[in-house]
């Protein structure tokens, strides 16, 4: 059967699945599972399987976001999340069947839930008015929601704090991220944290006494972290941390004698790597500090997100589970409490998450892979991953899919920089074809073995795609990762121009007059750069991105300390710094015809960047357009709403197409 290409409409077909979690028996599981409705949104829902039979069986349905599944610890009840009241509340559902009961009611919504060891009360973060009685009660009406959100529209928003945004959350109401106990018996919503601090990544102690959360009492604005014990006897609080750094993620080993958690004294600001350290009654021990390896995932994709990721569980009392990326691939590990590191599950692909099952050593692990989206495998120690889903088989049997070409580049003072080459559909040897350079965002994150729609879909159009891991990406170490801050368009840009010259030299069948560049964030700062900088590319696409980081410190919900940490300066001591690695400066040396794509919602790059950089060029009379999309934030390429996804796809292959048709020319060979 001949097989067509990937296309941008395919996106409203394909499935993902997340939040994976073994029943107490090691033999049932449930997951969610997400598609794109009929309404422009997406709907999630439960569902059941077991390792055995295989049976994939829905549980929930209708026009809603279920997640975060959480069986009981004797496997009778599921509690989970969902917005079918209009808000996320606790919902819990009998695993033999029946209608899922809502457990509570509260006005901002309930977050990740944890069942205590016995199975009486479920812990979880919500967020509160600070120092204020919690009544498990207040939920509004999806008709009371939308008058109230009307109501504030017509209020003025007072501000008092250094951080009041963020991309996800918009702009921070009075509320804060609070510890909260749910009794099942009386169905009573209990205040465990107090004050005006965010609580968040709750843990129990295995015998129920204690719990332990991360919270920043540093100080407004202040990017610390610290872990704290709280003894739910009398709410007493022990501090675990160092105060001294960016810590998370706490937990016990199964026995409730070694404490863990994960961070990082921020050695390297926002680039340095996260360890994971045990804390035992003779010191801390840093598991990880012999391998120079970014835990645990840091993989970028517009496809899978690690939202259902534990970061790490505790496999016995002397190992833990993590997953760890590096070469442009994410897997799955065991460390001792001695340091030692064992491959439980490594291939070319990425493992965006796992349930693990302590009784019979077995994992569930959801993997994606250049040409496979996303299904579930089942691990067991020592053996290979055996399918469990078949996701998207139909539309994988009717498209082509582009395998990588995997490729080491060597930079201009010797460091070996990876990529990979997508070639295009329909490739005939003998042909030319045009060449798209894909420029990832953070920096500090990895393109690798995942798979990407994006990429795909500009394949199918019948581009050749390069997309590769420049200094600052995290998989090679932390003086790779670390190698950017300071350098902002240095070694970073001649990086990505070395690897797109040694991808024209290694293949005659590249069009090297037809090349172009599109990347999103610090992606689309680099194109930015890019074109300010060189006109060796024919058409550009610059998505929220960054071009003035003397106004950027002042309007992104991190500029206040990311400009310090990544550019190396702030604006009150050295704004010519910031200046001077701004694309803003260099405006007057675009030559390449320049689309300016940009969420209007995005609080991490605000549009003005997009609106200044516009402005100045339309101004210099560039060849540019600028493209404001409404509703959508800084995730508008992984999580938008889907009809704009769609659109900003159709936008990039329309301008490349434009400027960089694709010509099937026979090679001719002098």
């Amino acid at each position: 059967m001949n097989k067509r290409a990937m296309t941008i409409e395919d996106m409203s077909n394909l499935e993902r699945v997340s939040d994976v979690q073994f029943h107490p028996d090691g033999n049932d599981y449930v997951y969610i599972k997400t598609s794109i409705n009929d309404a422009d949104s997406y709907n999630s829902h439960l569902y059941a399987s077991s390792v055995v039979e295989r049976e994939h069986r829905q549980w929930t349905f209708g026009d809603v976001l279920d997640h975060t599944p959480r069986f009981s610890p004797d496997g009778k009840q599921l509690v989970f999340l969902s917005n079918r009241s209009g808000t996320n509340q606790l919902w819990m559902i009998p695993t033999t069947g029946g209608e899922p009961q809502q457990l509570t009611f509260l006005k901002y919504g309930a977050g990740t839930p944890l069942w205590s060891p016995d199975g009486k009360t479920l812990l979880f973060s919500a967020h509160v008015l600070p120092d204020t009685h919690v009544y498990n009660e207040g939920e509004l009406s999806p008709e009371a929601k939308k008058e109230e959100r009307e109501r504030k529209q017509k209020e003025p928003l007072r501000i008092t704090r250094l951080k009041h945004k963020s991309d996800s959350r918009g702009w921070h109401d009075e509320t804060v991220s609070q510890l909260l106990l749910y009794t099942i018996d009386t169905r009573e919503v209990t205040r465990l944290t107090e004050g005006s601090q965010d609580a968040l990544a709750p843990a129990w102690h295995p015998d129920g006494t204690k719990v332990s959360f991360a919270m920043n009492k540093h100080g407004d604005g202040e990017q610390l972290s610290d872990i704290f014990i709280m003894n739910l006897a009398d709410k007493s609080l022990e501090q675990a941390t160092s105060g001294d750094g960016l810590f998370s993620l706490p937990g016990w080993s199964p026995d409730g004698s070694l404490f863990s958690y994960a961070g990082h004294q921020k050695g390297f600001a926002g680039s340095t790597q996260t360890e994971i350290y045990i804390k035992t009654s003779q010191g801390t021990n840093v598991i990880t500090k012999a391998y120079d390896m970014q835990f645990p995932d840091s993989m970028i994709s517009d496809w899978n997100s690690s939202a259902g990721n534990p970061g790490y569980v505790w496999k016995d009392n002397q190992n833990v589970i993590t997953t760890a990326s590096r070469y442009g691939k994410t897997g799955l590990f065991s460390l001792s409490v001695d340091g030692e590191l064992t491959v439980l599950y490594e291939e070319n692909a990425h493992v965006f998450e796992y349930s693990y099952h302590r009784k019979s050593d077995t994992f569930i692990v959801g993997i994606s892979q250049p040409t496979d989206p996303s299904n579930l495998f089942l691990l067991e120690t020592g053996d290979k991953a055996h399918p469990l889903t078949q996701l998207n088989a139909t539309i994988l049997d009717e498209v082509e899919l582009a395998q990588p070409i995997t490729h080491s580049f060597t930079a201009d003072d010797g460091w070996t920089i990876e990529g990979w080459l997508l070639k295009p559909f329909g490739f005939q040897e003998d042909h030319s074809y045009p060449l798209i350079l894909e420029v990832h965002g953070g920096p500090h994150a990895m393109y690798g073995y995942a798979f990407f729609h994006e990429l795909q879909v500009l394949a199918g159009k019948g581009y050749a795609v390069l997309y590769t891991n420049p200094r600052g990406s995290y998989g090679y170490g932390q003086t790779f990762v670390d190698a950017v801050r300071g350098d902002y368009g240095g070694n970073d840009y001649t990086d990505l121009l070395s690897a797109v010259d040694q991808t024209v030299d290694a293949y005659g069948w590249i069009d090297a007059d037809n090349i172009g560049v599109t990347g999103g964030s610090y992606g689309g700062f680099m194109t930015n750069w890019i074109v300010s900088h060189t006109n060796r590319f024919k058409a550009a696409v610059t998505q929220r991105s960054i071009s003035n980081w003397l106004s950027f410190y002042g309007v992104s919900d991190i500029g206040y300390f990311f400009t310090k940490w990544e550019i190396g300066a702030h604006l009150l001591e050295d704004p010519e710094k910031l200046w001077n690695h701004s694309p803003l400066k260099y405006a007057k040396n675009v030559e390449t015809p320049l689309l300016i794509l940009h969420g209007e919602q995005d609080l991490r790059c605000p549009i003005e960047q997009g609106e200044q950089w516009f402005q100045t060029l339309k101004h210099l009379g560039k060849e540019t357009e600028f493209v404001r999309f409404p509703n959508a934030n800084h995730e508008l390429s992984r999580s938008g709403p889907p009809a704009l996804r769609k659109k900003r796809l159709k936008e990039i292959v329309n301008w490349f197409e434009s400027y960089i048709p694709v010509q099937s020319k026979v090679i001719e060979h002098g």
